[in-house]
């Protein structure tokens, strides 16, 4: 039996606006948006309005930015939306008082092939390891972290020259075909769910944070090259640069890998007029995109052209 649907719409970063933006293209109901509150942003600190309530206030949608999703007012005013299914894109956890309101239920599109990559930053880590393929995935939200039972997913092919922006854009719109055949099974009926294999092997992907960012020059070139472009454009990999009597904390953001054996230290710095690389244990990273403190993102020829390094300059 079909059943009209109205939809209660949550989240806050760009990778939500596409399956928003979307889901009113299939001319389906949004009877609300929730998503983060404005908060201050920049050097100027001016007040930044989420991406999801910048697109919502241009299509006349109702939006809520509550600061506690537990607050008995922003419950009743969820619930005099009568909404009968939500939709959840990059937004937080929310508590069972929520996403046991609507009586179709409440669904996830999460950026993985769940169960794996559980977590904040599937599309990061998936770089980060070294993968060949990832995807997107629907599923029911329960009390715990991307865990429910899953609807559909679609895989996506993660190509060589892939970084986090180029992959981010491709799961975007594979995710947001992805809520549109959920929402039309949801609506037919026809739903049917299976619950996520639990095994010994699964990847997360936990938070980043300054650390797990940081370059280590003693790990293969592979894995260096691949924690670069998973960190590319944000929040980008880092390193010290021990040039002279002078250490910066610089950003790298494109490389390449050459495997070859060598006996040069690890971490030094071997330049020409055009390249610059760096000594791995089993070959040369090949840095081609970066950025000095201060300084804006450059190519590599052009850091050449006007920054000395000293003969015994290296990365630490």
């Amino acid at each position: 039996m079909k059943t009209d649907l109205r939809i209660i719409f949550m989240g806050t970063p760009d990778f939500a606006v596409a399956t928003l933006e979307t889901i009113l293209a299939n001319n389906y109901q949004v009877v609300g948006v929730i998503t983060a509150p404005d908060k201050p942003a920049g050097r100027g600190r001016k007040i930044n309005e989420s991406a999801v309530k910048q697109f919502a206030k241009k299509n006349d949608l109702n939006v809520l930015q509550p600061t506690n999703l537990k607050d008995p007012d922003f419950l009743e005013s969820l619930k005099a939306l009568q909404a009968n299914v939500q939709v959840v894109v990059a937004f937080r956890m929310l508590p069972e008082a929520v996403w046991q309101m609507p009586a179709l239920g409440t669904f996830n599109l999460h950026a993985s092939l769940l169960p794996n990559y559980r977590g904040a930053a599937p599309i990061n880590w998936a770089l980060i390891n070294g993968e060949t393929e990832t995807g997107v995935s629907t599923f029911f939200i329960d009390d715990k972290i991307d865990t429910g039972d899953m609807i559909l997913q679609k895989k996506v092919a993660i190509e060589e020259t892939d970084n986090v922006g180029t992959l981010h854009d491709k799961l975007m719109e594979t995710g947001s075909r992805l809520v549109i055949d959920t929402l039309k099974l949801i609506k037919s009926g026809a739903v049917k769910t299976a619950a996520q294999q639990e095994h010994a092997e699964l990847k997360d992907a936990h938070k980043l944070n300054r650390e797990n960012c940081k370059i280590d020059w003693n790990d293969s070139v592979k894995n260096i090259h691949n924690k670069v472009r998973g960190l590319n454009p944000y929040p980008s990999a880092w390193c010290y640069l021990k040039n002279d009597n002078e250490t910066l904390e610089i950003k790298i953001y494109e490389t390449r890998m050459e495997k070859e054996d060598h006996q040069e230290e690890i971490g030094s710095i071997i330049t020409t007029k055009k390249t610059l690389k760096v000594a791995a244990p089993d070959g040369y990273i090949y840095i081609e995109t970066l950025k000095l403190p201060g300084k804006r993102k450059m190519a590599i020829i052009d850091l050449l052209n006007g920054y000395e390094f000293q003969p015994n300059a290296n990365m630490l």
